[in-house]
C-alpha cells in the first residue's frame, strides 16, 4: 500500500525544487553562455533527474489505490502532464547546449546567445507551470488527507481518500 501522506511530502517538495532550477535556468540565460556545456549540462542533469523522479511517483501512484479514489485519476492526469513539462524543459536545456555549440559545426551557425537563451527562457516557462500544477495538487492531497484523517469513521474504518476537488483550469495546460 502507498503511503498518501509521504507522497504528498513529495509532492510538496517539487514546486520548489522546480522555482530553484527555474531561476538557475534564468540566470545562465542572461549571461554570455560561453561555455554552454559547463554551463548548462549541471542544470540539464538535475532537470533530467527530477523528471525521472517525478515519473517514479506518477507510476507509484498509478499502481496504488489512489486512482481510485475520488478525483484521483485526474490528479493523476495532470501530474502526467507536469512529468512531460519538466522532460520537455530538461530537453530544452540540452538543445540550447546544441545551439550554443552549432558555431563550432558549422559556418553559418548563429554566434550569439540569443537562441540558447531562448531554449532556457521556454525551459523556465515549463518549469513554472509543472510547479503549478505540483503546487495545486499537493494542496489538495494534503487538504483531503487532513481533513479526511480527522474523521472518526476514517479513523476505525475507511482505507480510501474522500472526494476531491480537481485541479483548477489554470493548472491544466495542453502542450
Amino acid at each position: 500500500m502507498v503511503d498518501l501522506t509521504e507522497h504528498t511530502r513529495l509532492l510538496g517538495k517539487v514546486p520548489r525544487t522546480l522555482r530553484e532550477l527555474s531561476t538557475e535556468a534564468g540566470r545562465i540565460r542572461k549571461g554570455e553562455i560561453a561555455k554552454p556545456v559547463r554551463e548548462i549540462t549541471p542544470l540539464s542533469l538535475r532537470v533530467h533527474e527530477l523528471a525521472a523522479q517525478c515519473t517514479r511517483q506518477v507510476h507509484d501512484l498509478s499502481v496504488s489505490h489512489y486512482p481510485t479514489t475520488e478525483g484521483g485519476a485526474e490528479s493523476l492526469a495532470h501530474l502526467a502532464g507536469a512529468c512531460a513539462q519538466i522532460s520537455l524543459a530538461a530537453t530544452l536545456c540540452n538543445l540550447a547546449i546544441h545551439h550554443r555549440t552549432e558555431i563550432y559545426l558549422y559556418e553559418d551557425a548563429d554566434p550569439t546567445p540569443a537562441t540558447s537563451a531562448d531554449q532556457l527562457r521556454r525551459a523556465e516557462a515549463e518549469m513554472q507551470r509543472a510547479a503549478t500544477t505540483y503546487r495545486t495538487v499537493a494542496q489538495q492531497l494534503s487538504r483531503r488527507l487532513a481533513s479526511f484523517t480527522t474523521r472518526p469513521e476514517f479513523l476505525h474504518h475507511s482505507p480510501t481518500l474522500p472526494n476531491a476537488t480537481p485541479p483548477t483550469p489554470a493548472a491544466r495546460r495542453r502542450t
